[in-house]
């Protein structure tokens, strides 16, 4: 079992920038960030391997940046220069023995 704890969600206006965090309860080896809409799938938004090689949507490069601290077994995604298009409510997501795990889900709102 692998439980999840996001934080640093919130209400920004448009160009500002938000950290989120997720913390798991167990060294994880890759990680990732995906949001979700109302009426919408969930959509990868970055991910992170065991080796730190990384992977963006389209929509987010050059603006979200992913990273890990291994001895925290906590995952972060920066996201900059925030449009209105990137409310959702974000999720982590760990892989662990061929299971994978959820965390609850933060609110990332962005202003015009």
């Amino acid at each position: 079992q692998v439980q999840l704890v996001e934080s640093g969600g919130g209400l920004v206006q448009a160009g500002g920038s938000l950290r989120l965090s997720c913390a798991a309860s167990r060294s994880i080896s890759g990680m990732g960030w995906y949001r979700q809409t109302p009426g919408n799938q969930r959509e990868l938004v970055a991910d992170i391997t065991a080796a730190g090689i990384t992977n963006y949507a389209d929509s987010v490069k050059g603006r979200f940046t992913i990273s890990k601290d291994n001895a925290k077994n906590t995952v972060y995604l920066q996201m900059n220069s925030l449009k209105t298009e990137d409310t959702a409510v974000y999720y982590c997501k760990a892989g662990y023995r061929f299971a994978n795990y959820w965390g609850q889900g933060i609110q990332v709102t962005v202003s015009s």
